[in-house]
């Protein structure tokens, strides 16, 4: 979908922000959670407006209802670490009917029962574990690079960042290599908006959620009746706070897990290559200076934040800098503004692959829900980084990149690029 077509579809829905300029707007009219300035890659002037002016920021009318929006880093970390005053119950989306798709899982509950599931699985992303799997993700990641055709147009999303992230998934799942994209589709699908490009209707949304559904009830079948192993459903199956979870609550966490070991990394490995033809001083510094991977790996996942928001509700009345927020209020965390937040991060609106200090960022979260597959992803990331850096002098960009229609995911659904080998 053109540029033009995606401004087009968005402007339709009355709630739509696109085209819209966030200075010349009354404060209470702007809506953060239309995913059309999103998609539009329209979003950050309205991020600015309100760090600026409005920090905390209540948004009476939107598509999803009422809700708070924190902007400030700080601000962010404060209500990040403070479960007593900010649950993540019922769920970490902005939407709260279960028609939009909430199943239960460890990210939105709260202690103890979070704590008791979230070690059951932490495991996997252990640091032996890591040290293990890291020749396995480099020689995947060397079969994926070395298959790339040079001198023409790919899209980068669909052969590398998929590609690699699909593997992986199958191989924390121990799941059937052959069946593995399936990990992928319904990643999408359950983070998707009905007629946003991926589903239509919730009808075809719930079909595929089935579909996981009984496919991972087959593996537990299979893995209780062997002794534990350490694939992520076996662990999900033996583990004593899992064990009796039912059906829905099994699925919910099958599915948490898998957009979390997708989204984070399949984003920023696109997001890397688009922000260093961006910044193509960046990009020369990088050749220069390949020692610089690992730090530039934590500016990227700051610079592509890719989950953009996590939602809180209130659990007692409370005041965050002057706002009184009521009990029951809907509190989003907008990470992608925290991380562009000057009072914390200097120089925020430039992409600089040596920063200092590059992984004081908000993209991992605060607290008991920081990501538990942090470290997995920017392994892989450096892995990416360092084999690319050996083979290829330049990955150009040759057309926009298509962004997916979510105020939530924030990623590419295709990226064209050309590969120029060294």
């Amino acid at each position: 979908m053109s540029e033009s077509e995606i401004v087009s579809r968005s402007r339709q829905s009355k709630w739509s922000m696109v085209g819209k300029d966030p200075n010349t707007m009354l404060l209470a009219d702007v809506d953060l959670s239309h995913p059309g300035i999103w998609q539009a890659n329209e979003f950050l002037p309205f991020l600015d407006r309100l760090r600026r002016e409005e920090p905390v920021h209540y948004c009476r009318d939107s598509a999803v209802g009422p809700y708070w929006s924190v902007l400030k880093y700080k601000d962010i970390m404060q209500v990040d670490t403070s479960p007593h005053i900010y649950s993540s119950e019922p769920t970490i989306g902005i939407v709260d009917t279960i028609a939009e798709f909430n199943l239960p899982s460890f990210i939105s509950m709260d202690p103890p029962k979070h704590d008791a599931q979230r070690l059951v699985v932490q495991g996997v992303v252990a640091p032996a574990n890591l040290k293990n799997l890291e020749p396995l993700i480099r020689q995947r990641v060397c079969t994926i690079l070395d298959a790339l055709p040079a001198g023409e147009e790919i899209d980068w999303v669909q052969h590398v960042s998929i590609e690699l992230t699909t593997q992986m998934l199958a191989t924390l799942f121990d799941f059937p290599f052959e069946d593995r994209y399936k990990l992928t589709h319904w990643s999408d699908v359950a983070t998707a908006i009905s007629g946003g490009g991926i589903v239509q209707s919730q009808a075809e949304r719930w079909s595929a959620i089935e579909e996981c559904l009984a496919y991972f009830t087959r593996l537990w079948n299979e893995r209780i009746k062997l002794p534990p192993a350490s694939d992520l459903v076996s662990m999900l199956a033996h583990g004593a706070a899992t064990r009796h979870m039912s059906p829905m609550e099994y699925l919910g966490n099958i599915i948490l897990l898998i957009v979390g070991g997708n989204d984070t990394t399949r984003n920023s490995i696109s997001g890397g290559v688009l922000a260093l033809n961006e910044n193509p001083a960046e990009y020369a510094k990088l050749r220069s200076d390949v020692s610089v991977i690992p730090n530039m790996v934590s500016e990227i996942i700051r610079w592509q934040t890719p989950l953009a928001y996590m939602r809180r509700t209130a659990k007692v009345d409370t005041v965050l800098r002057d706002k009184h927020i009521k009990a029951g209020d809907k509190v989003v965390m907008w990470y992608a503004s925290g991380n562009r937040d000057e009072e914390v991060i200097p120089r925020a609106n430039e992409f600089w692959i040596d920063r200092p200090n590059a992984r004081q960022h908000l993209s991992f979260g605060f607290g008991l829900h920081r990501c538990m597959g942090n470290r997995l992803a920017e392994m892989q990331l450096r892995i990416v980084w360092e084999e690319i850096m050996q083979r290829f002098h330049h990955i150009e960009v040759v057309g926009e990149p298509e962004r997916i229609y979510s105020s939530f995911v924030k990623g590419y659904s295709k990226l064209p690029v050309v590969i120029h080998r060294s």
